[in-house]
């Protein structure tokens, strides 16, 4: 499809649904990076003069220059708001367990742990191959004792939980969000409009558009990003910095070493269990790394 029309269609489904639903029932869970950048500028085009807040959560473990690009946002734009969540990211690491591999994976592991063992049959390899097997190089985690918890919570407790809290006091329940099934994990069942007990809860327009899209609609209207989105960072997605679930840790964090050092230390401290394992087992992180960080 032609990119104006694919504009013109996704404007329209933007207009469309929040006109149905009630503006004043949305708002954009703005993350600072690329999607949420151009869903930004794409409601406003569909809804000028449009005064749905944009959210932005701050973990703490944000990079330095989008938490920089969103304070100068909100110092030109009074719909942004920032929260913080002052959660120790340590202590909570500690305590419920770290990110290792996926969401999926840490789920699995903890049905293990708390003797929910037939649920986890297929992901072990013990039936017939399914999308969602474990890594044979991971099955170890499932035989012997780990020398640290993981957990899939991370995000539901540095993200979810201060954005549900918002929900509840800003009376808001339809959050608006730039995901895209392209960029893989649980993201490639996104659906445009999420409905639950036949309510909409969640509104995800930009699942109809791909990456050559998203450049041109950058291009054409001259979308500001954040700069580590151009050179020399060339960041392709930003999220927490340095997390285990990443695809691209290896090459996020050599990029870091050269343009972020202290962002990239802070990493090291932060992940230090998972990224030693990774290492050990030479799994998204180089193994020859580990000697030359000892």
């Amino acid at each position: 499809m032609d990119n104006e029309l694919i504009l013109f269609d996704r404007l329209n489904i933007i207009k469309d649904t929040i006109n149905k639903y009630g503006a004043d029932n949305f708002y954009l869970s703005f993350s600072g990076g690329k999607d949420s950048t151009v869903l930004h500028h794409l409601l406003d085009m569909a809804l000028p003069g449009n005064t749905i807040p944009r959210v932005f959560i701050n973990t703490g473990i944000e990079y330095i220059d989008i938490v920089k690009f969103v304070r100068s946002m909100a110092e030109k734009d009074n719909r942004f708001e920032i929260i913080n969540t002052g959660v120790n990211i340590k202590q909570m690491l500690r305590s419920y367990g770290y990110p290792f591999k996926s969401k999926a994976h840490c789920k699995a592991w903890v049905d293990y742990q708390n003797g929910r063992i037939f649920g986890i049959k297929y992901y072990k390899h013990e039936y017939k191959h399914t999308e969602t097997q474990c890594p044979k190089v991971l099955l170890y985690q499932f035989e012997q004792p780990m020398p640290f918890k993981l957990s899939p919570k991370c995000c539901d407790l540095m993200k979810k939980a201060p954005i549900h809290k918002f929900e509840k006091e800003s009376k808001k329940h339809i959050r608006i969000t730039g995901i895209r099934p392209s960029e893989g994990g649980q993201r490639v069942k996104a659906v445009c409009q999420a409905m639950k007990d036949n309510k909409l809860y969640a509104f995800q327009p930009l699942v109809k558009v791909d990456d050559e899209w998203e450049q041109w609609f950058i291009g054409k209207y001259n979308i500001q990003l954040c700069k580590l989105y151009y050179e020399p960072y060339n960041f392709e997605r930003t999220g927490c910095k340095g997390c285990p679930f990443a695809l691209n840790l290896q090459e996020q964090l050599e990029t870091m070493e050269k343009y972020l050092p202290n962002e990239r230390k802070q990493c090291e401290i932060l992940w230090q269990p998972v990224y030693a394992e990774y290492r050990r087992i030479g799994y998204r992180l180089k193994k020859e790394e580990q000697l030359k960080l000892l």
